[in-house]
C-alpha cells in the first residue's frame, strides 16, 4: 500500500524505503507495518516521532538482522520508531498498554499486509485504567517539571511544550471513552477545557500550543502555564474518575 500522500516527501521517502527493506529482510514472516498517531493524520511537525508498528509471525534474528542497517537509517532521517509485535501477541498488547492501543485504533493508516487490527477492541476496564494512569503521571511529572525547570525560562517553556503531546492523547482517550466524536488530539483538549469550569484554559492551551509551535512564550509565563497545565491535568483526572 503506497505510504500516504499527505506527509512531507522525506518521511514518505525515508518510510518507502523501510516498508521495502523490511518486506525484503523479513519475507513471509511480515504480515503487516501500520504507521499510527501523528503521521497518520498528516500532522507531523518537525520533531515527531513517526510511530509504526511492523507485526510478524515470528522475530527470527537471521531475518531481522537484516533489517538493522535501514532501521538506522530511517530512524537518522525522520525518527522512525518501530515496535515489533508478533502477531499473537495482539491481545494481550491492547490490554497491557490499553492506552497506546485505543489510540492506534484511532489513527493508523495500513503501510503493508492486512490491517492487523481491524477486529481489535480494546477491553473497556483495562483503557479507563490506562487513562487514570496516564493522567496521574501527567500531573506528577508536571510537578517535578515545575520545581526543576521553572526558575530557568528555556527549560520552563520546554517542559511546557513536552506536556502538549501527554494531556491532548489524554483528552482524545477520555472523549471517546464517553462515546463523544475524536477528530484528534489537540481538538479533544481543546474540547474537554471549554467545558471546564473557570473559562480561563483557552489562553493556557494558547501558550501550550505556541510553546509546542514555536519554542518560545512571553517572558515570565512559562511557570505560570506549568501550575495551569498542573489544575487542567486535575480537573481531567477528576472527569475521568465518572467513568464506568
Amino acid at each position: 500500500m503506497p505510504v500516504p500522500a499527505d506527509l512531507p516527501e522525506p518521511v514518505r521517502a525515508a518510510l518507502d524505503g523501510f516498508v521495502a527493506a523490511a518486506r525484503e529482510s523479513l519475507g513471509a514472516d511480515l504480515r503487516a507495518i501500520v504507521l499510527f498517531g501523528s503521521g497518520a493524520e498528516g500532522r507531523l511537525r518537525a520533531s515527531s516521532d513517526v510511530n509504526v508498528i511492523v507485526v510478524l509471525d515470528r522475530f527470527e534474528p537471521s531475518a531481522v538482522d537484516r533489517l538493522r542497517e535501514p532501521l538506522r537509517v530511517a530512524h537518522a532521517a525522520i525518527r522512525l520508531e518501530p515496535m515489533f509485535l508478533l502477531g499473537d501477541e495482539i491481545p494481550a498488547a491492547l490490554s497491557a498498554f490499553a492506552g497506546k492501543f485505543a489510540d492506534v485504533l484511532r489513527r493508523r493508516k495500513v503501510l503493508h499486509g492486512d490491517d492487523p487490527f481491524a477486529e481489535a477492541r480494546v477491553p473497556r476496564p483495562d483503557e479507563i485504567a490506562s487513562l487514570r494512569q496516564g493522567l496521574l503521571n501527567v500531573v506528577l511529572r508536571l510537578r517535578q517539571r515545575y520545581l526543576l525547570a521553572s526558575l530557568r525560562e528555556e527549560q520552563a517553556v520546554r517542559a511546557v511544550a513536552d506536556a502538549a503531546g501527554p494531556l491532548r492523547e489524554c483528552a482524545a482517550e477520555l472523549l471517546a471513552l464517553e462515546g463523544r466524536p475524536v477528530t484528534g488530539p489537540k481538538e479533544a483538549l481543546a474540547a474537554v477545557a471549554g467545558e471546564l469550569e473557570g473559562g480561563r484554559w483557552g489562553e493556557v492551551l494558547s501558550r501550550l500550543s505556541q510553546a509546542r509551535e514555536t519554542g518560545g512564550l512571553a517572558p515570565g509565563m512559562a511557570a505560570p502555564t506549568l501550575l495551569a497545565l498542573i489544575a487542567l491535568a486535575r480537573a481531567l483526572q477528576q472527569r475521568a474518575a465518572g467513568l464506568r
